[in-house]
């Protein structure tokens, strides 16, 4: 568990100097809790915007869904079988719980990074990892996880376009496809030339460069590096 008490560091110690709400930008991640990739962005990905301060200046939306469908007599089924569909309502359950995004993208983090190191029974565990109560598992028991994961349905449902994949990874309503691992870029050109948060003047590479990055990106493959929907 380094490697989360590093990310629990960071995201402590990372500034606050926070723009208004109408300035910022909204990052929105449509995702399941067992597929491989999304965990991947989670921990691999994710972080940078909590190492480099840039959490400040965005309104990060989590919605654990993804290629999850309903059967024709109502119940759910999840794409990597019923121990996502019971992770995805915990989790919907930890983001109600502890609106603080520190909070539950914190829990959210242990879980996920426990699902790239195949110890995912340890779950359980990451409450204390992260100092939280259990109120969310209170609320996955008691099932106001699934009322939840109703709502994130419906979300998910609503998206235009529709979703073909996860992770799927939204800036200011604009879906990144394919593209999403470059998700800082696009949070700092949504800012155009005002407020441009600090973070992203010390990008390595300036918010002009999107465009090549862009034309790069239709050139490689993702075949593997997303869980498609309805497969």
């Amino acid at each position: 568990m380094a490697s989360y008490v590093r990310f629990s560091t960071t995201i402590f110690f990372c500034f606050f100097l926070s723009l208004s709400s109408s300035q910022k930008v909204t990052l929105s991640l449509y995702y399941e809790a067992l597929c491989p990739f999304c965990a991947d962005f989670i921990v691999n990905h994710l972080p940078q915007i909590f190492q480099n301060g840039l959490i400040s200046s965005i309104d990060l939306h989590l919605v654990p869904w993804g290629n999850t469908l309903f059967k024709p007599d109502g119940t759910i089924l999840c794409q990597h079988g019923e121990a996502e569909c019971a992770l995805n309502a915990i989790h919907a359950c930890a983001i109600n719980a502890y609106p603080d995004v520190m909070k539950h993208v914190g829990y959210i983090y242990c879980t996920e990074r426990l699902v790239l190191e195949n110890k995912l029974e340890q779950w359980a565990d990451c409450f204390e990892l992260v100092g939280l109560s259990r109120a969310a598992l209170d609320c996955y028991i008691n099932g106001y996880g699934h009322q939840l994961e109703l709502k994130y349905a419906e979300e998910t449902s609503e998206l235009n376009p529709a979703h073909t994949f996860v992770p799927w990874v939204v800036v200011n309503n604009q879906p990144l496809q394919e593209n999403y691992q470059n998700f800082v870029m696009y949070v700092c050109n949504a800012y155009g030339s005002n407020q441009v948060p600090e973070a992203c003047m010390n990008l390595n590479h300036s918010v002009e460069t999107l465009s090549t990055v862009n034309s790069s990106v239709e050139k490689l493959s993702y075949s593997h590096q997303v869980c498609y929907a309805n497969q």
